[in-house]
């Protein structure tokens, strides 16, 4: 019990020294306008350094990753399909894909799938 408790009071302390060293070296002395500037040969930047970003590419790409999460998550229940039949495990995967359907369809029915517009 006490190695433990002196193991977590050793922890604390490290990561709050590291903390601090670490607020302490981010400081910034003056910052003038050269080293705010994106560098670029030594040139003037000719255009921003900062491109607009597509919210509809950001948005399709959380639907993607969503639909992707729940596709590894019907992996185990694939494969403990040759194993048992139960019938409770196939009913709550058959309304966990009905969810997942009805979530496409919905994005689809939105237009969120749209890349075109």
């Amino acid at each position: 019990m006490m190695s433990s408790l002196l193991s977590s009071f050793v922890a604390c302390f490290l990561s709050t020294i590291v903390m601090f060293l670490g607020w302490f070296l981010a400081k910034r002395s003056v910052m003038d306008r050269e080293k705010k500037s994106a560098f670029e040969c030594g040139f003037d930047p000719i255009s921003s350094a900062r491109s607009p970003f597509s919210l509809r590419f950001f948005l399709l790409a959380i639907i993607f990753l969503i639909f992707d999460v729940e596709i590894v998550l019907l992996f185990p229940v694939l494969s403990s399909i040759g194993f048992s039949f139960n019938l409770s495990t196939n009913l709550g995967v058959y309304v966990f894909l009905l969810v997942l359907v009805m979530g496409l369809l919905y994005e689809w029915n939105e237009g969120s799938l749209d890349w075109a517009q």
